[in-house]
């Protein structure tokens, strides 16, 4: 089933200093998808979201709280205004909870979002984009497709990588890939450039026992190894067929995922990875899986982060 997006959230963590490339790219993919957008900010000090929802106040107290989310309210409508083509197809929303990451994910739900856009907090020039705790936190519970958004760079036609694992090595069911390619093609298709298919492995190695007890790694012999890397070429270039992605954007590579991966993204001037969010067994939480989370933080595109069907989200309703 296609990923049809007719909603988008976009969270705007500070009204007054908002990252411009953020509502660019919103507004492209609002554009081109003709979907309505609401931008969201949560209003999140701790202490004064607790006496909103839950503290008894004076009305000077329910005033001035009120008074906080009026202001990040115009100062939504401000942004919508200058930076949608259309603002009537746009509304803004402000309310106080926390933590953060709860709060759009409750929004999202009750907005029925098909996407969720956030901008990764931006660094020093030089510093290594690294990933929030509520940019994790979004990861792990996001019920829909989450775009973070880490560079200012404009789309401009660039490629978008979907990034699939056809042997399910991290315990990521087939159906995943088939939306990782769905929500891939989507996006390029929107901001009109070309979707490409890649998949690293690694070599076989067998492990024979050892006098000090550790197992020992052998190679397995050329045939072997040879027979394996076409097993997953067939694989990979099946899912790559489906979605009707030619020889020439598939990208298979023997070698270190993340370092691939990376490498890739600069050789084609990628501007968005889609991935796959998997759960680990034996953990209720749920995780982008090991090669992500090791390459996550240093990717130098945007990444949009997909779930598996029927996903739902540990954040309660309230």
């Amino acid at each position: 089933m296609t990923l049809r997006i007719r909603r988008i959230l976009v969270a705007v963590r500070d009204p007054r200093h908002t990252s411009r490339s953020l509502l660019r790219k919103a507004a492209t993919l609002a554009q081109a998808s003709h979907a309505r957008v609401e931008l969201f900010h949560a209003i999140d000090d701790p202490l004064l979201a607790e006496t909103a929802r839950y503290g008894r106040r004076s009305r000077s107290a329910a005033d001035d709280l009120e008074t906080v989310r009026t202001r990040a309210v115009q100062r939504l409508e401000r942004l919508a205004r200058s930076a949608f083509p259309d603002p009537r197809r746009v509304q803004v929303h402000a309310e106080w909870d926390y933590p953060p990451h709860e709060a759009i994910v409750r929004r999202a739900i009750a907005t029925r979002a098909d996407l969720v856009i956030a901008a990764t907090r931006e660094r020093w020039p030089g510093a290594r984009l690294l990933l929030a705790n509520t940019d994790w936190e979004l990861i792990r519970t996001c019920p829909c497709p989450l775009l973070l958004v880490k560079t200012p760079r404009a789309y401009g036609r660039g490629a978008v990588i979907a990034c699939l694992d056809p042997f399910h090595a991290h315990d990521k069911p087939a159906a995943l890939d088939r939306r990782i390619l769905d929500a891939g093609t989507q996006l390029a298709n929107a901001i009109g450039g070309e979707l490409h298919a890649f998949h690293a492995y690694l070599p076989i190695v067998a492990t024979v026992p050892s006098a000090l007890g550790q197992p020992v790694p052998v190679w397995l012999p050329p045939d072997v190894e040879e027979q394996h890397g076409r097993r997953v070429r067939a694989a990979f270039d099946a899912l790559a067929r489906e979605a009707r992605i030619p020889p020439a954007r598939r990208h298979l590579r023997m070698g270190d995922i993340a370092n691939e991966l990376t490498a890739l993204i600069r050789r084609t001037r990628a501007r968005v990875v889609v991935m796959g969010a998997v759960s680990r067994s034996g953990l209720k939480r749920l995780f982008i899986g090991n090669t992500a989370e090791r390459v996550l933080d240093r990717l130098p595109c945007d990444v949009l982060i997909v779930k598996p069907r029927g996903f739902r989200s540990p954040v309660p309703p309230r």
